[in-house]
């Protein structure tokens, strides 16, 4: 099971994709608009933080036939998962940015599937930043993590297509690349190897 990640060029994304740090979780990083030549349905297409829509749009027809085939996709936040995936419905929410300055300040945000393989050693520090909205799923499917009104802002979707997709508000690469808000970097020092193992089980 390999791990394809399409780069645009910016710099958190080379940060995040190329350094050493996490470079070894990634067997190919390549433009969005190489994917029709390297998507095996065996792979996973990881779509980073920020990805421009238009160039992922773009790509809806190859992205619709390696779901069709049984592969993998995972989206991360902002990268406007509901122009160019299946069944996902999303609703932007205004970012409060400065909510942690509020005396007894909480986000909000849940792990509520602490037992699911892509969740494990991921708690509420490793998924508390800020918040982009949440998403509708689909009946089925399983919510990983939800905000402070229990709405998805992480799950997985194995029933809408006959792949899988791992569909998510938070935009950790875009942070991490950027080299602010620690908590990103715990998130993907845990999620990046959680999902090359649940990808080989």
């Amino acid at each position: 099971m390999r791990l394809i990640a399409p780069c645009s060029g910016t710099y958190y994304q080379i940060e995040a994709l190329e350094a050493p740090r996490y470079a070894r979780f990634f067997d190919h990083v390549i433009a969005p608009e190489a994917l029709a030549g390297v998507l095996t349905p065996g792979d996973c297409l990881f779509v980073p933080c920020r990805t421009p829509a238009q160039r992922m749009i773009a790509q809806k027809d190859v992205i619709s036939q390696h779901l069709a085939k049984g592969g993998t996709v995972a989206a991360m936040g902002e990268s406007h998962s509901e122009l160019w995936l299946p069944h996902v419905t999303f609703h932007e929410r205004p970012t409060n940015w400065w909510w942690w300055l509020e005396p007894g300040a909480d986000l909000g945000n849940r792990v509520i599937a602490s037992d699911h393989p892509l969740m494990r050693d991921i708690g509420k520090p490793e998924i508390t930043w800020h918040l982009h909205g949440h998403f509708d799923p689909p009946e089925g499917t399983d919510v990983l993590a939800t905000d402070s009104e229990g709405r998805a802002i992480l799950y997985l979707d194995e029933v809408s297509t006959p792949g899988r997709m791992v569909v998510t508000s938070l935009d950790p690469i875009y942070h991490h690349g950027s080299h602010f808000m620690p908590a990103t970097t715990r998130f993907l020092d845990r999620f990046l190897p959680n999902l090359k193992v649940w990808l080989q089980e």
